[in-house]
């Protein structure tokens, strides 16, 4: 039988791809971590081409997928896809992501890695890392049974259903677990009517089939995991083969058509087994393979890889790339960097064959490395083909600073790097250990687990795993600013000969925060919402994960170093819909979240439907009691009209905070300086600056803080963008903090109030002639008296020569 070849390769994730599925001979399904799941339809057939669409978009990693068969009422079949988010999404094949899905399975509470349907389709079973397997009923769509794990199972890595009746799962905890359905009970557990025990972590199980056309060893399934080796099984329990030659983890089984095993790994390969034999390796530009899948019309191989690219192969003349492609392909693999560590071996270039040995000896066994010297004293990695009887080409081994000899030990093995983790203050660093051989996201992964951490934290270590080549501390930077607890911080407080506060040209930001909470609120409040019947106002299932995903990942993260997550823009859209529709009372917890997630590049141009962009729904929200907020006057009108007494100064100083946070941003920037007036009309309207207004929030110092923080930066920018603010504009800062330093004795508001004053003063020109003409000296003295602080004093000393030159 021919070597499988490269049929086609499919571009268009962004990021490792998962998982993938081949219910058709042309349709592909693949997710992946960059928060998609994609439908693959073959277009053309000589060379075979495949153009995509974006069945589902998510909030998290999509880390499963599997195809539902068609029925009488479902004949199209179903998308089942999950993973970060732990909701199960069913979709039709024909729905984009544009529309809403099918169909939405909550049992789940970490993330879903695996999933798999019955042949009939009338069961679904899904494994996730909360070491649960639940069984969907696919008619009724509800929780049928949940199949019982004891002990320490930590992850349910693998599901199989094998038939109608039997289920297989495989988990962290070194078991297999064999259930049968008919054993439900009225509690709908059922526990495994046989338990297996391995030699390791089971990552993948496969259906073998049975019969005169069954795998030669007689074995009903397969399983595999981080021992690398392919481990056969008869549903009684007993072990009758094993096959072994993967050099790493293995992730995921497949079988063929003609009862051949399909495996993919941690080593680069996708290896085809034929009886207990390896009879063909084929290596990925990549360092790890993480997914494959057998089309059952014709036996061609799809898999998904962490290069983010999914690859189908074929055994047929007629379906084999372009030439081109097929040179592409080997280019890329022949160009891969192998870590020494990845061969397992040590290597010394003075005892090394040369290449020439290649051209006189063959291997002796279909997928065996060998490592020789290149003419350019590189070192060459070959692999050999029992197909093609040579050598293949794929990669150069790469010495590197973690392996020169300097092995750290941890826990009863060696390691290139064990770096130093600190999670909470107090308390003694974690441990993470990692070799450069690794895949750095499988390192992640094994570190939150082992630690019981968020899988949300998993992008920011993985990332950290990979820029890092010297042991340091997560989070530490000698370039990051040091912060007060109010999120900013211009300078000590301690008295200092010649110690300057202007300018001061960066931009305050008060985005320190934590998520718990906030979800927790917007949790109780959306259910409030759903038991009272306003479905119209409350989060579904989707949008609340959402929500929750996007929270997770950016309170309290430093804008400066953290990549913004999957489903950001989505995240700001459900925010501003909350604040412009909850009641007045509801909307603290998402102008909280709106405030931080405005700090991100790109959330300043979301906007609201009917209420336009986030200042306007943020400040409408923080001070329209009605419900929805109204968009009938203009910002500047709305404020003159508003009851003071119905206001809440929370809501107000998180509208003030998100107003005060948009400056970090370019767009922010940009959106703030479009509605100058208007936002000076509505601080204005805080302050009570108007003769017979009452301010909101005088005697909340968090309003005060978050104030003070609004003028400065709008000061600064004045200074840093000269011509931004108008005289109007200059005059209402000028007045608006003369009057906070008026009715506040609060050191921290009164140096923020002065700030704002000294950054219009060293902007010279027009704007320091204004601050003159207003007589800013006498607030400037007036804070410094009330302070008593030196900082407050040099301040005052600063402001009071520029106003003499």
């Amino acid at each position: 039988m021919p070597d499988y070849k490269l049929s086609a390769q499919l571009k268009g994730h962004d990021a490792d791809v998962r998982a993938v599925s081949f219910p058709k001979s042309n349709v592909v399904l693949s997710s992946s971590r960059d928060s998609t799941v994609r439908l693959w339809n073959k277009t053309a057939e000589k060379p075979p081409t495949f153009d995509n669409t974006i069945a589902s978009q998510g909030n998290g990693y999509v880390n499963s997928v599997t195809f539902i068969p068609p029925s009488s009422d479902r004949p199209e079949g179903l998308i089942a896809s999950a993973g970060a988010e732990t909701i199960i999404e069913v979709k039709r094949p024909s729905l984009t992501s544009a529309d809403n899905a099918d169909r939405l399975l909550v049992g789940h509470s970490h993330n879903v890695c695996t999933l798999d349907a019955t042949p009939s389709g009338k069961y679904l079973v899904s494994g996730s890392w909360d070491g649960k397997a639940i069984v969907w009923d696919t008619d009724k769509w509800d929780r049928w049974a949940d199949l019982v794990h004891e002990g320490e199972v930590r992850s349910v890595w693998a599901v199989l259903a094998y038939d109608e009746n039997i289920v297989i799962t495989g988990s962290a905890d070194k078991h297999i677990r064999i259930f049968d359905l008919r054993r439900v009970s009225g509690s709908q557990e059922v526990e495994p009517i046989r338990t297996l025990t391995t030699s390791d972590v089971v990552r993948a199980l496969v259906k073998l089939p049975s019969g005169i056309k069954g795998h030669p060893s007689g074995a009903d399934f397969a399983s595999a995991g981080n021992d690398g080796i392919i481990s056969l099984w008869k549903l009684g329990g007993k072990q009758v083969g094993s096959l072994q030659g993967h050099d790493s983890f293995i992730y995921s089984l497949a079988c063929s058509p003609t009862a051949e095993i399909i495996s993919a790994g941690e080593d680069r390969t996708v290896r085809v087994w034929r009886g207990s034999e390896c009879i063909q390796t084929i290596t990925h530009p990549a360092i790890s393979v993480w997914t494959v899948a057998v089309c059952r019309e014709n036996g061609d191989i799809v898999t998904g890889a962490s290069d983010n690219m999914v690859r189908v192969f074929s055994r047929s003349p007629e379906r084999i790339a372009a030439p081109e492609t097929l040179s592409q392909f080997e280019e890329s693999v022949r160009s891969s960097a192998i870590p020494q560590q990845q061969l397992g071996q040590s290597l010394n270039k003075e005892k090394m064959d040369p290449h020439s040995w290649l051209l006189t000896n063959t291997g002796t066994k279909e997928g065996q490395i060998k490592t020789v010297l290149e003419e350019n004293n590189t070192i060459g990695a070959y692999q050999w083909s029992s197909g093609e009887q040579r050598w293949v080409h794929v990669g150069t081994v790469v010495d590197s600073t973690g392996s020169s000899g300097r092995k750290v030990e941890f826990k009863g093995k060696e390691w290139d790097y064990v770096f130093d983790v600190d999670i909470e203050e107090g308390k003694p660093p974690l441990k993470l250990p990692y070799n450069l051989s690794e895949n750095p996201y499988e390192a992640a992964t094994r570190f939150l687990g082992d630690n019981e951490l968020s899988i949300s934290y998993i992008d920011q270590v993985a990332q950290f795993i990979t820029t890092n080549t010297q042991g340091a501390t997560i989070g530490q930077s000698s370039e990051a600013p040091t912060t007060d607890a109010s999120g900013a911080d211009f300078s000590s407080t301690e008295p200092a000969t010649g110690t300057t506060y202007l300018p001061y040209t960066e931009y305050l930001s008060l985005t320190q925060a934590k998520s718990e909470p906030v979800l927790k609120k917007l949790n109780s409040l959306n259910e409030k919402h759903i038991l009272a019947g306003n479905k119209h106002t409350a989060m579904n299932p989707t949008g609340l994960a959402c929500i929750e995903q996007v929270l997770q990942a950016t309170m309290g993260t430093p804008k400066q170093k953290a990549k913004a997550p999957p489903g950001l823009g989505e995240g700001a859209h459900i925010a501003l819909g909350i604040v412009a529709q909850w009641p007045y009372g509801d909307r603290l917890p998402a102008l909280d979240a709106l405030r931080c997630l405005v700090a991100w590049p790109g959330v300043a141009s979301v906007t609201h439907p009917q209420h336009g962009d986030i200042i306007n729904v943020a400040l409408r929200g923080a001070l329209d009691v009605e419900q929805p907020i109204s968009n009938t006057s203009t910002l500047a009108e709305f404020a003159d009209t508003l009851d003071a007494a119905q206001v809440s100064p929370n809501n107000v100083m998180m509208a003030l905070r998100a107003v005060t946070n948009l400056f970090v941003t370019e767009e922010g920037r940009k959106l703030v300086a479009e509605n100058i007036s208007s936002i000076i009309a509505i601080l204005a309207r805080i302050a009570g600056l108007k003769e017979g207004q009452v301010p909101i929030g005088a005697e909340n110092n968090n309003v005060q803080i978050a104030l003070t923080s609004a003028l400065f930066n709008f000061a600064s920018l004045g200074f840093n963008e000269r011509g931004k603010l108008d005289i109007q504009a200059l005059s209402g800062v000028c007045e608006i903090a003369a009057a906070v330093i008026a009715r506040q004795s609060d050191p921290e508001v009164l140096f923020r109030a002065v700030m704002a004053l000294g950054m219009i003063l060293a902007t010279g020109g027009q704007a320091r002639q204004i601050a003159k003409a207003l007589d800013v000296g006498g607030p400037v003295t007036e804070a410094a008296k009330k302070s008593g602080e030196p900082r407050m004093k040099d301040l005052a000393r600063e402001c009071m020569a520029f106003l003499k030159s």
